[in-house]
């Protein structure tokens, strides 16, 4: 049976013996976790003072620690040091609104793949192609959200109701657009409805340009600290000058992608246009003017994807140039030929009367198609980087990152299809009067009850692993606790609690199955579109009562799930940005996939740490520039993350005089098997090096933190033993109250943070820091 936790041996390891001491400030800068916190929290008092910084990330001390390095007697030269509490909640919480970010989901999930990639060695190019891969992925899912919505809007609103008199009817809003309603009006013909309707998704696509340009305004430009030539960067990707400074590749990536969805709109108004042109003969000037949008078309598209291909990071130099000409032009020339798209398509065609779907049902299965190959292709090259650095710990085996691109790919082919269906159904009901939505889309929320199913049976057999593990970590909590009151409820809460807390190690078997599971049901969505060329339910219409039944059911159930789903979404989104415990709940993998910088899509939301992370380099510097003094940097949870992406840009000089006190960190239980190329075991081993000294606490019971599983090496050893908790396990003189069970929460609670934070704090002495025992600089 499997332990509740893996849990680091130090063998009495512990920080070598303190420094002997001397003059000079010390400074503990407090760095919060998932949720956010006060400073008045964080600092333990209600007044608090700002002193760098602004209304969204700021540095808060004590009103009376606000010149503490400037008194001639106090914390400054006492030895206790002056708590600093670096507050970033608001770059990632804020008004509800905030919530419909969770509609950008796919984006941030294929924007996640990116840096799931296997470390390797001495694969450059294959790093390279993986990370193209990747961002084709992105650009793919633009393509296919923009779609999504001219299907809805050009199709099944434009040509397919407004042109048909029933629907029309019980929709009086699209009167005008009706040739039996409007007594053939100016909009009433089809080119003209589907010029009017395509300005719903070139909205999109420009409420999309304008909420990535808006915060890469406010997160990309934010300027790192400049190293002087010549000053060594630390052994991580992440402490690479220009790794959090992505303002010119997300310029050309915005571009590229508003451009693709402009193309996009504009494919589906002159396919429709210039079909009608060759197919009747029109006037010879209105068909060459067709053939002539398709190939500028074409021409653009290859321009797209091009720019996509051309370029990725820049992170081994801080690169503050702009392709200022490609940003501006690419969008403004797919503008343009939209307008004349647009101009051709109201152009009057007598006789002209829209019938059936719009021309172009097949792209949706195209995209779908190519997406599979190039899920397929990333699987490979992912493989072959494994291959070259193998690390058990890694998830899904260097998989994780086409498993998780999979999963964005499904989760905008379900989104699309969902929605279309259930607009269709809205607009038609059960009257039949208009032919819906394409066939593949109808296949795609079709899938989503059979995937639900195939989850359930899941979680089902996970509820069943936990409650043996629980039932088996009864006789640890006993022997942890051997000597204290037995109380068999307690026992079994514990123990239970322990056992929950291993879920987080099981995510990677999860995302396996999920992706597994939605590969196949994918692919026979798409194969059973394109064969039949019929919904599921008329494609089931012959076959047994059963299974004609449970296809009509799939069906109908996949419309209406999307939309209580959508719902959902939304509902969840917003609370999980006004109530605490939802934010727990969500945060976690929201803060996950909004750490990392937009390298794969544009439109995902804005990474938090391209803001947190210069804020934190610029203070610790400055401070030990300024003072000549010693710095502890004590991370909770995310805030560890950030103490650590910190700490390697520093410079070598700054970072031995810094230590970090990390607890409840996902450093290695999450980022360093899901994101082995920048946190695997290499990473973190350099860390501990090159810093003063690194102490990390965790517990048993808490879902997100663990072991970093560090080597001691020189130094001494990062792990502390597991923290009790709860710290007693039955009522007692010393805790007449049941302790509480504190999981994630509260570490400054326990004695045993106070003991390691002393511990770093007498490691440190204001001067350059001596040598390490048994090792050198």
């Amino acid at each position: 049976m499997e332990s509740a936790q893996e849990r680091g041996v130090n063998d009495g390891a512990e920080c070598p013996p303190p420094r002997p001491a001397g003059t000079g400030a010390t400074l503990e800068l407090l760095v919060h976790g998932v949720g956010g916190a006060t400073p008045e929290h964080m600092l333990d008092d209600p007044r608090t003072v700002r002193v760098s910084g602004d209304d969204t990330a700021a540095v808060f001390r004590r009103a009376d620690d606000v010149e503490a390095e400037n008194r001639p007697t106090g914390p400054a030269t006492d030895g206790r040091p002056v708590p600093e509490a670096y507050v970033w909640c608001n770059l990632t919480s804020g008004n509800g609104a905030r919530a419909l970010w969770l509609l950008l989901l796919p984006f941030m999930v294929a924007n996640l793949a990116h840096w799931m990639r296997p470390s390797a060695h001495d694969r450059a190019r294959t790093v390279r192609l993986y990370g193209l891969l990747v961002r084709l992925v992105g650009l793919s899912l633009t393509v296919l959200l923009v779609a999504a919505a001219c299907e809805v809007a050009l199709d099944l609103t434009a040509w397919q109701c407004a042109g048909t008199r029933a629907c029309a009817e019980r929709h009086t809003w699209l009167g005008f657009l009706s040739p039996t309603a409007s007594g053939d009006g100016w909009w009433s013909p089809p080119g003209r409805r589907l010029a009017l309707a395509s300005l719903v998704p070139t909205v999109l696509v420009g409420l999309l340009w304008y909420l990535s340009r808006r915060t890469w305004s406010a997160y990309e430009s934010e300027q790192p600290l400049v190293r002087e030539p010549g000053e060594d960067t630390a052994r991580s990707a992440l402490g690479r000058p220009g790794f959090w400074y992505g303002r010119r590749l997300v310029a050309r990536l915005r571009g590229a992608h508003t451009a693709a969805g402009l193309l996009t709109v504009a494919a589906a108004v002159v396919r429709a246009t210039a079909r009608y042109d060759r197919g009747t003969g029109g006037p010879a000037a209105l068909q060459t003017l067709g053939r002539l949008l398709e190939v500028a078309l074409v021409l653009g598209a290859a321009a797209v994807v091009a720019v996509i291909c051309r370029r990725g990071r820049s992170e081994r130099h801080l690169d503050r140039k702009l392709d200022a000409t490609l940003v501006r032009h690419l969008p403004l020339g797919a503008l343009v030929l939209l307008v004349l798209t647009l101009v051709h398509a109201c152009w009057e065609r007598p006789g002209w009367a829209s019938d059936g779907r719009l021309p172009g049902d097949a792209a949706f299965g195209g995209i779908t198609l190519a997406q599979g190959l190039l899920v397929i292709v990333l699987a490979v090259v992912a493989h072959l980087l494994y291959r070259s650095d193998p690390d058990p710990r890694t998830a899904m085996r260097g998989l994780a990152g086409p498993a998780v691109a999979l999963l964005a790919c499904a989760l905008g082919g379900v989104m699309s299809g969902g929605v279309s269906q259930r607009v269709a159904d809205w607009l038609d009901g059960t009257r039949a009067s208009i032919p819906g939505a394409p066939v593949v889309l109808t296949w795609q929320a079709s899938v989503i009850p059979p995937l639900l199913v195939v989850l359930l049976l899941f979680a089902a057999w996970q509820a069943w692993r936990t409650l043996r593990l629980a039932r088996a970590e009864r006789a640890v909590v006993e022997q942890d606790y051997a000597g204290e009151a037995d109380d068999p409820d307690r026992t079994r809460r514990i123990a239970r609690t322990r056992a929950m807390a291993t879920l987080t190690d099981r995510g990677p078997l999860f995302v396996a199955a999920l992706s597994a599971v939605s590969l196949v049901l994918g692919t026979a969505a798409l194969v059973g579109a394109m064969t039949t060329g019929r919904t599921p339910s008329d494609a089931a219409r012959t076959t047994h009562p059963f299974v004609h039944g449970a296809a009509d059911t799939a069906q109908a159930l996949g419309s209406w799930l999307i939309g209580f789903g959508f719902i959902l979404f939304v509902t969840l989104g917003r609370r999980a940005y006004k109530d605490m415990s939802a934010r727990r709940t969500v945060g976690v993998l929201w803060d996950v996939g909004t750490f990392w910088p937009r390298a794969a899509h544009p439109f995902s939301p804005p990474c938090y740490a391209e803001r947190a992370v210069p804020d934190l380099t610029w203070r610790i510097t400055t401070w030990t520039r300024s003072t000549g003094g010693r710095l502890v940097i004590s991370g909770h949870s995310q805030g560890s993350v950030l103490a650590a992406a910190a700490a390697w840009q520093l410079t070598p000089a700054v970072r031995k005089r810094v230590a970090l006190l990390t607890y409840g960190s996902p450093l290695e239980r999450l980022y360093g098997r899901w994101f082995p190329a920048h946190f695997g075991p290499a990473a973190l081993a350099a860390l501990h090096d090159e810093v003063d000294c690194w102490r990390n606490l965790y517990r048993v019971t808490d879902p997100i933190g663990g072991p970093v599983q560090v080597p001691a090496g020189d130094g001494p050893q990062v792990d502390c033993e597991p923290m009790r908790d709860p710290l007693a396990h039955a009522r007692s003189d010393l805790h007449p109250l049941p302790a509480p069970i504190l999981g994630h929460s509260d570490y400054q609670a326990d004695p045993a943070f106070d003991r390691e934070r002393g511990r770093l704090l007498d490691r440190l002495r204001p001067g350059l820091p001596g040598q390490r025992p048994g090792g050198s600089l």
